[in-house]
Formats: C-alpha cells, sequence, structure tokens
C-alpha cells in the first residue's frame, strides 16, 4: 500500500505501490514521500513505531526526547515502553559516520518495510505559534516543529502523529493534518471481527451435495461436503442452520472446495448439562462445545454483560477439575481496573487483596453451587447446609486467585487458567499471559470489548481484539460472540436501551 495502517489517510489508503509508481512515471515525475512527526505518546505506546512507516521519513522533535528522559524511571507499562524507545534510538543513530543531519536509513534486515529515513531536530525552531499559545508546554513546541518543517518542505506532506486527541485537535485548528496511530489496530471496524459463527444459507446442501459424504463416529455425525462456501471455511468455525432439519455443526478441517462438519454435544439438555447448567441459546452450547472438548487449548468467549461468559466457564472449568480430573486446579485473574475512583490500597495477602476485584467469581460461584431446586434445574446435588458449606470449601480451595503483576516468569501445569476482563490487557500483557501456558493447560479469556477502562486503549487495538483475529483457524483453539444475555429481563432491556 501506499501507507501503512499507521499512516493511513482516506485517500491514500486506497492507492496502492503499484498505483502509485505507474502513475508517477507516466508523468515523469517522482511521487513525494510524507514526513511524519512522531509525538511522545506514539514511542511511549509503540517504541517499534520508527519502522511502522514503510517508504516515508519520520521526524522526532528534541521535545519528544525530552519527554521521553522524563517518564523513563518507574516500572509501569508505560516507563518500560519509554525506554525501550530510547534504546531503538540509540542502537539507530549508534555508529554513524556521516552524522544524523542527512537522515539516517530505516532499513535493517530485521525491518526490510522500512525503507524511508529518521531525522532529528538538530536546529534550534523559532516559535512561529500565535501568541497566545505558551511556548514553554512541551506540546506546543511539538507543533511549532510541525510548522517549520511544513513551511520548510512545501511540496511535502508534513502529518503529526499523535496519540492525544486534543493534541490533534489544536494542529487542525491551526490548519496542521494530523492523525492517530492506527498501527497497532487489528481491525478498522470491530462489527468486522471474526465472530466464530456461521449461518449456512437455505440452498447449502443444494449447492455443497456433489460428492457429498457423511459417516458416524463416537455418536458424532459427520459430513464432507464440497462447495465454493467452504473457502471462506476456518477450522472450528461453528455453522448452524435452521428448519425442518436444524443443524449445529463446526468445521473440523477446510482445503480448497471441501470441508469435514462435525455435529455437537448439545448441552442444552439436562443430561449434558455441565456442573448442572445448560445452554439456553445458540451461542452457548458453541460455547460449550469449546470449554469441554479437550482438543481445544485456547478459547476466547466475546459477549455484553449477561450472555453467561463467567458462568459458563466456571462450570465447565469445576466440572473438568473435580469430576473429570483433567486439571488439578483453577486460576482465576482479572485485570484491576475501577469503573469509579480508585478505593486506595488493601490490607492482606495476594488473594485478599483481589477479593474486591472478584465480585463476578463469587456470584458465579453461589448460583453453581445452589441447591437443586423441584425441578432438578440448576445446582449441585448438595441439599443440606452443611454438604452445601463443604461442596463450597471443596470448590473454593480448587481455584486460586491470582493478579496480573506476578504472572510473568511462572508455568502453569495442567491449569485451567481463566483470564476476565481481558478486553482491558494490552497485545504484549495479552502475549505475556498465554506463553504462561504449559503442558495440559486450557486458557480461556472472557470480556467485551464495547467496555474498555484502560486508557489508549480501544476496541480496534484490545489484546482481546488481538488475539482473537490471530487465532483464528488454528486447530487447538475456538472463539465464539455470545450475542444474547439470559441474565434478566431488565439487564436484557437495560442492555439495549442504555
Amino acid at each position: 500500500m501506499n501507507a501503512t495502517r499507521a499512516t493511513r489517510t482516506t485517500q491514500a489508503a486506497k492507492a496502492p505501490k503499484e498505483r502509485a509508481s505507474s502513475a508517477a512515471s507516466s508523468s515523469g515525475k517522482t511521487p513525494k514521500t510524507k514526513i511524519f512527526i512522531l509525538d511522545t505518546n506514539v514511542l511511549m505506546h509503540d517504541p517499534t513505531s520508527l519502522y511502522r512507516f514503510e517508504e516515508h521519513d519520520v521526524f522526532v522533535p528534541i521535545m519528544t526526547l525530552e519527554e521521553l528522559d522524563n517518564n523513563k524511571k518507574g516500572m509501569s507499562e508505560v516507563a518500560r515502553n519509554a525506554r525501550q524507545a530510547s534504546r531503538t534510538l540509540d542502537e539507530i543513530v549508534s555508529g554513524l559516520e556521516d552524522g544524523i543531519t542527512k537522515g539516517i536509513d530505516l532499513t535493517t534486515p530485521s525491518h526490510k518495510l522500512a525503507t524511508g529515513r529518521l531525522f532529528l531536530q538538530t536546529e534550534a525552531i523559532s516559535s512561529v505559534l500565535p501568541s497566545s499559545m505558551p511556548t514553554a508546554k512541551a506540546d506546543n513546541q511539538i507543533l511549532a516543529v510541525v510548522m517549520h518543517l511544513g513551511e520548510k518542505f512545501p511540496k511535502r506532506h508534513v502529518i503529526l502523529v499523535t496519540k492525544d486527541i486534543n493534541m490533534r485537535i489544536k494542529a487542525r485548528a491551526l490548519g496542521l493534518e494530523a492523525q492517530d496511530y492506527f498501527n497497532d489496530k487489528v481491525l478498522e471496524d470491530t462489527d468486522l471481527l471474526y465472530t466464530g459463527t456461521r449461518e449456512l444459507p437455505a440452498n447449502f446442501w443444494d449447492t455443497h451435495s456433489k460428492g457429498l459424504e457423511s459417516w458416524k463416529k463416537e455418536s458424532r455425525t459427520y459430513y464432507r461436503v464440497q462447495g465454493p462456501l467452504c473457502r471462506n471455511f476456518a477450522i472450528n468455525e461453528f455453522v448452524w442452520q435452521d428448519g425442518a432439519q436444524p443443524l449445529q455443526a463446526w468445521v473440523r478441517s477446510a482445503t480448497g472446495n471441501t470441508a469435514e462438519l462435525e455435529t455437537l454435544i448439545d448441552y442444552s439438555h439436562q443430561k449434558n448439562a455441565v456442573w448442572g447448567i445448560t445452554a439456553r441459546n445458540r451461542e452457548q452450547n458453541f460455547a460449550l462445545n469449546l470449554l469441554m472438548n479437550p482438543e481445544i487449548d485456547f478459547v476466547t468467549l466475546l459477549g455484553t454483560a449477561g450472555t453467561g461468559k463467567t458462568l459458563l466457564t466456571l462450570a465447565s472449568a469445576l466440572t473438568q477439575t473435580l469430576e473429570d480430573k483433567r486439571f488439578s486446579e483453577i486460576i482465576f485473574t482479572r485485570v484491576t481496573v475501577p469503573v469509579g475512583e480508585d478505593i486506595g490500597f488493601l490490607p492482606g495477602t495476594e488473594e485478599e487483596k483481589m477479593t474486591p476485584w472478584m465480585g463476578a467469581l463469587e456470584d458465579n460461584l453461589d448460583v453453581l453451587n445452589k441447591p437443586l431446586d423441584s425441578s432438578g434445574a440448576s445446582g449441585t446435588s448438595t441439599s443440606s447446609d452443611w454438604g452445601r458449606a463443604a461442596t463450597n470449601d471443596l470448590i473454593r480451595s480448587r481455584i486460586k486467585v491470582k493478579s496480573l503483576n506476578f504472572m510473568r516468569g511462572r508455568t502453569f501445569l495442567n491449569k485451567f487458567l481463566i483470564i476476565d476482563e481481558a478486553q482491558n490487557l494490552t497485545p504484549k500483557q495479552m502475549k505475556t499471559l498465554i506463553t504462561r501456558a504449559g503442558p495440559g493447560t486450557k486458557v480461556v479469556c472472557l470480556g467485551n470489548i464495547a467496555q474498555i477502562d484502560t486508557p489508549y486503549l480501544t476496541e480496534g487495538s484490545s489484546g482481546l481484539t488481538y488475539v482473537v483475529d490471530r487465532f483464528k483457524g488454528w486447530d487447538h483453539s475456538g472463539h465464539v460472540t455470545l450475542q444474547r444475555g439470559e441474565r434478566s429481563r431488565l439487564a436484557d432491556h437495560a442492555g439495549e436501551v442504555l
């Protein structure tokens, strides 16, 4: 493309390199590359952003380096990124014989796509800003650099790249081009995010009946179909069809125009209940098939509040840990981001400090440990208060609540790891957690990308969106977006109208 996602404008994103080069050769002119001025928050957000602009030039103001220096101390993610950005800049500029005034070639064996040059501010720039804007402010000094470069290179696009919304507004008020940093976004439109489910068209069997094969194996029915739609199937994607002969299956293999479908276990019947819980809708049945399958190592569940993500996951975790003995214990963790004001430091051990954040865990355990009612609809078979208390103690002894802060360096063997509120994790944090999994461990990520509380993260750049997109089609992973809320009619109505 003429620019990466990080350098995308409305028109530039639509024009490929080949079209630009052919147009330039026909007119006899060389296409002008752009100059991107990086704000500090871009480097602190992605230390490798210097290499994300392909053929375009990158300019780093002195004030950006000053702010990197001011933010490098500490153990936070921002401080670590600031130090990494400084090390990257040091590697680029060290060992140069010709100096840096003419720019530094960014092409390296590990970054072959970066064919532009890096420029550092090597001269003082007199203020060209309006008198009402204080020049001592760092943001305004960077804006002055943008204005200076715009005057110095009138025939080139000079664009400020910043994660700061207010700075982009000020830049545009001054008539300057400004953009957000897009390279960290997995998708521009989260409506296009993989849902893990697909409704088959009404004429599917008519158009895919050529060479149709079917057979049974261990109470499952398998179909081998051929047709054009098979090219769009992903491994472990769920397909369904309503009608006189409804079908719920998932794709076990797909090669070219041929795909193999396997029917599902129906967890909506009480005979297949998981720790007393049955699926109340189609997507919940899909989710339980992923959660209970020993061949699936990584599961992601997206959905709004009340769709049953945590309840289904805990029910399957308890069944496989306490009944099937497949896992030795359950580890539950989540990002500790408050909705309102922070309540301050908390006393006690790691698990005691995490207790206020585990309201969802406690609520769902109360449901799962509830005695059977007259209809036998939910809960365990415990009927007495004493038996219920004993069961509750047994359950809690097998569930460990851990903080994300102490995950680095650990290895989990035969554990059922549940990461709740995963939409508040960055892609780097998500990688850190998932790579903790040892042999026999299953990792389940739960979240709602419409409820992100972490600054600088959006629906498109969330770590949860990242793993859903990257794990799509892997043989040992699966994803389902839960659609329907099952909490209460009040919660469902509030989700629609508020």
